[in-house]
């Protein structure tokens, strides 16, 4: 027999402290995943992904440090790493599908559409990865499986 507290004798049965539990069924809830296999690249940032990173960098950086990351980046090799991984390095917190930009790019995945690939900068001071473009990527990308490859430059 188990003893449970006053508060939860309504669904019981017996006359003292120790009582009989009465099971109820409760409904289960299935939760529907969207589950997807793969995620599809570009082969390579496109153009309009290096003026974004410029202007995020420049809130950082002095203007002469941002436009030589950027022209770093565009020189720099294609590579990957899992999507925990990049989050880890970085110290950002995901952001929930509420957001906008992290909607508009669940629904590309979702529809097989080529994504562009993420820009990074080691920041030497605070051993941090600043993620210079593609953010709200790499949290859609998350939100469909952390272990999922993100190709990126890094510099």
């Amino acid at each position: 027999m188990k003893r449970i507290s006053k508060s939860k004798r309504a669904n019981c049965t017996g006359t003292n402290s120790f009582i009989k539990v009465k099971k109820t069924k409760k409904s289960k809830k299935v939760k529907k995943t969207n589950k997807v296999k793969e995620i599809k690249w570009l082969k390579f940032p496109e153009q309009h992904d290096y003026p974004a990173a410029l202007s995020y960098l420049k809130l950082i950086f002095n203007d002469k440090e941002s436009e030589r990351f950027v022209s770093d980046l565009k020189k720099a090799k294609m590579t990957e790493f899992k999507a925990k991984d990049i989050f880890r390095a970085s110290g950002l917190s995901l952001l929930g599908v509420s957001n906008s930009h992290v909607e508009k790019n669940l629904k590309k995945i979702k529809k097989g559409e080529n994504m562009s690939p993420v820009l990074l900068v080691r920041d030497v001071n605070t051993s941090k990865i600043i993620i210079a473009d593609g953010y709200h990527r790499l949290c859609s990308v998350y939100k469909y499986g952390e272990d999922f490859m993100i190709p990126c430059k890094i510099i």
